[in-house]
């Protein structure tokens, strides 16, 4: 304590039993049933005080425990009292306050809990126990009551299912519940015998023929009863006193499970009846009542046995029934049978994915048939029901469209397909649901993205979306082409970073998160995709509505183009610095935007100059993996260049020398600089749009000019939008500012390749030798003096 105040003051006695622990602990008992523990942050803390105790108990340090923990003469005295056995009290009410002292005094050692234990059931001690729990409710005697409460608590602490045996027998379970309503603690008795007789009514759903199953069935809910709300709620010494109270109802609930999995005309006639049409609304809830707690009660049972269960319910047909019941009106029905369909999911995914594939298989012979026949038919699939509750759920909170959302997610999840004996599952089970369900699933997202802004914005519908696209958002991470094909031809992201205009932040940021996703993959379809349409303009424009205001919306596009400026995706860079300059070029607490356009001139200059591009890959070639002759056939290529090849300035640097020349290597990117300065001077900039609208007209536009002036067609006079396909302003057409002919020094020119509009492909480090020839060409007359003399 800081304060130095006195934690705890207790004098070492020499029969006290200190025993020390996990090297920081002391533990100890005073008095009877009251324990104490020194905890200690340091090792050295607890040795100091432990070589105290030692000290004063003349014992070696170097011992865990400095006594017996059990009193031997004590044990001896109690042997010889109690041989052969522990003797019981005469069963007399006179006699009632001994007997509950005897029990209590019992309790604290394991050697007296188990002889008195072997007293009570030789003795038959409990049946007289109860006959005078009925003398004393006669006589109304309530001291003897009290008594009998604080001995049957007693009995269930001593931990032996021999005696649960007795106690929850049909003759005695109700007498062992009486004598728990009369806690001395409590100023009137409790009624739990009442309402176990007169309120819990036990319902045949299906008659059950059996009647050593009907009676474990009454006697595990009594049990349970007694378990959750007549003991009082164990104390931490008492927790593990329970343990055997605990592995009863366990296997009591295994027994049922398979007394009741073995009766097949039960099963069948529950089956028939939860799919019958006939069958009233109140018998069907109690029905799937009755199969909900059944799979619970499943959960108990071991693997191998939990295994035959859910096969047994398979082969019943327990998926098309739950087919039948979530097409219904009722909702508590619905939630019963939705909970039933998470067990099996959880259980065995793949169960469930080859029942469904089976079913889509199925509809599509069927409907092929019926369209010969001119006769049209709805497929209704269980997965696609599961998706439709999840959309419709009336709870404002959602709460049944997060399980659903969940459930969907484990059986679009491929990582628990990879383990079954079909190798094929995940491309069928995902072809499958690529053609069946996902227009089920992005339905309310495309209903709700069809203009500029989302249709309806309240907090339900945000919440919906926002499941929905955590989902697609998942699809996105661990699927492959099937999600990419959908989104490129279903123009999903586009829809998606509509939704970056909505009110509700989590939403705007559910949207990011999706595109930021995307952009994690590096995958150079789905950047051509995102440059084409203009995706980055949704995105700039929240940045820009947001301000100054430093949020989780700031910082989470900031870290979007941080992620393209670190990993160099040059055709982003290049697409965002070319569009979106203007609008983010002022934008200095942080150095990403900036270093974005830095990235860009890179990229132009290793165009203009492929030779100082080759040699800056040289020097860098730590970041390339090369094989070993490659390496040599460099090493000696560099080695063997004439001094005068180089331009003034330059230093011939081994990759070894790296660190020591790093300020040699800036030299070019300085005179780069120079020469940016004066191109800078020549540029003409389109004006910055004030209207963000249109798929295909980012609102900023950074025209690049060359080395001679190139005519700008006036926006006024231009018939179409700048960013239209095939209009004079449209990057990659011939008239835009954009482009220029191949012929000139335009650094970033834009090529139209197969219909997508897309940036020129920057060499790689490895093709520059090959390349020379021709980058020689495009460079001008005195870049080419410079570099040849």
């Amino acid at each position: 304590m800081e304060d130095c105040s006195l934690l705890l003051e207790s004098k070492i006695n020499p029969n006290t039993a200190y025993q020390k622990q996990q090297d920081t602990l002391i533990v100890w008992s005073e008095a009877e049933n009251y324990d104490l523990a020194l905890s200690f942050q340091e090792k050295a803390g607890c040795d100091e005080i432990w070589e105290k105790i030692c000290q004063v108990q003349g014992k070696d340090p170097s011992v865990d425990i400095t006594q017996d923990l059990v009193d031997e003469s004590e044990e001896e005295r109690f042997d010889d009292m109690s041989s052969p056995g522990l003797e019981l009290p005469s069963c007399e009410l006179s006699r009632l306050e001994e007997v509950a002292e005897l029990v209590a005094s019992s309790l604290p050692s394991p050697l007296r809990r188990e002889k008195l234990a072997l007293a009570l059931e030789n003795e038959g001690y409990i049946k007289k126990l109860l006959e005078l729990f009925h003398v004393c409710e006669d006589l109304e005697n309530i001291e003897g009551l009290h008594h009998l409460y604080e001995i049957i608590k007693g009995i269930f602490l001593l931990n032996r299912t021999a005696l649960f045996e007795v106690m929850f027998s049909e003759e005695c379970i109700m007498d062992v519940i009486g004598c728990l309503e009369y806690d001395p603690t409590l100023s009137q008795p409790r009624k739990h015998r009442e309402f176990l007789t007169k309120t819990a009514k036990f319902k045949e759903v299906i008659p059950i023929s059996d009647p050593e199953l009907k009676q474990k069935i009454h006697q595990t809910y009594r049990v349970q009863y007694i378990q959750d709300m007549v003991l009082p709620t164990p104390s931490v010494f008492e927790e593990n006193m329970l343990s055997t109270l605990h592995s009863f109802i366990f296997f009591n609930k295994v027994e049922i499970v398979g007394m009741l999995q073995e009766d097949e005309k039960f099963l069948t006639d529950l089956f028939a009846q939860l799919t019958d049409e006939a069958t009233d609304e109140e018998k069907r809830q109690e029905l799937v009542n009755f199969l909900k707690e059944f799979c619970a009660f499943s959960q108990t049972l071991q693997p191998q046995n939990r295994d035959a269960f859910f096969k047994t319910l398979s082969n019943m047909g327990i998926l098309p029934a739950l087919e039948v019941i979530l097409g219904m009106d009722d909702t508590q029905v619905r939630s019963a049978a939705t909970d039933i369909f998470s067990y099996l999911v959880e259980y065995n995914p793949s169960m469930v994915r080859e029942f469904v594939m089976q079913e889509a298989q199925q509809n599509d012979d069927v409907s092929k048939k019926l369209t010969e026949q001119k006769i049209t038919s709805k497929d209704i699939l269980l997965i696609n029901l599961i998706i439709e509750h999840m959309i419709c759920d009336t709870d404002p909170e959602l709460g049944g469209a997060v399980q659903l959302m969940g459930l969907l997610r484990t059986l679009v999840d491929p990582e628990n397909m990879l383990a079954t004996a079909n190798k094929t599952e995940k491309t069928e089970f995902l072809g499958f649901f690529y053609k069946h369900c996902m227009h089920v699933l992005t339905a309310p997202l495309l209903a709700n993205t069809t203009e500029d802004k989302p249709s309806k914005d309240d907090f339900q519908t945000a919440q919906l979306l926002a499941l929905v696209l955590e989902l697609l958002t998942f699809c996105v991470e661990h699927h492959t082409y099937h999600i990419k094909n959908y989104i490129i031809n279903k123009d999903i992201l586009r829809r998606v970073l509509v939704l970056m205009a909505s009110k509700h932040a989590f939403l705007a940021l559910c949207a990011l998160r999706f595109k930021r996703k995307i952009i994690g993959l590096k995958d150079e379809f789905y950047n051509r995709y995102i440059m084409k349409s203009f995706l980055f303009e949704p995105v700039v424009k929240a940045f820009l509505n947001n301000g100054s205001r430093y949020n989780l919306m700031n910082s989470a596009i900031i870290e979007m183009f941080e992620f393209i400026r670190v990993e160099d995706i040059k055709s982003l860079t290049a697409h965002v610095i070319e569009n979106y300059w203007k609008a983010l070029e002022d934008v200095d607490y942080v150095q990403t935007f900036k270093g974005l356009k830095l990235r860009f001139e890179q990229q132009r200059e290793r165009q203009d100059n492929p030779k100082l591009d080759s040699m800056r890959s040289i020097l860098r070639n730590h970041r390339y993996r090369r094989d070993a002759r490659t390496l040599e056939d460099e090493e000696e290529m560099w080695f063997n260049t004439d001094e005068d090849d180089m331009e003034d300035g330059e230093a011939v640097v081994s990759p070894s020398d790296k660190t020591k020349n790093d300020d040699d290597i800036m030299d070019p990117i300085s005179k780069f600089m120079e020469r940016k300065k004066l191109k800078e001077s020549e540029e003409k900039e389109v004006l910055l749009k004030t209207n963000l609208s249109g798929r295909q007209s980012p609102s900023f536009k950074l025209s690049l000019s060359s080395g001679t002036k190139t005519n700008l067609t006036s926006q006024s006079s231009a018939t179409s939008l700048p960013g239209s396909p095939g209009s004079p302003g449209s990057p990659g057409s011939p008239g835009s500012p954009g482009s220029v002919p191949k012929s000139t020094s335009q650094p970033a020119a834009i090529t139209t390749k197969g219909g997508l509009v897309g940036l020129v492909d920057y060499p790689d480090d490895d093709e520059d030798d090959d390349e020379d020839e021709d980058k020689e060409d495009t460079l001008p007359v005195s870049k080419k003096a410079k570099f040849e003399s």
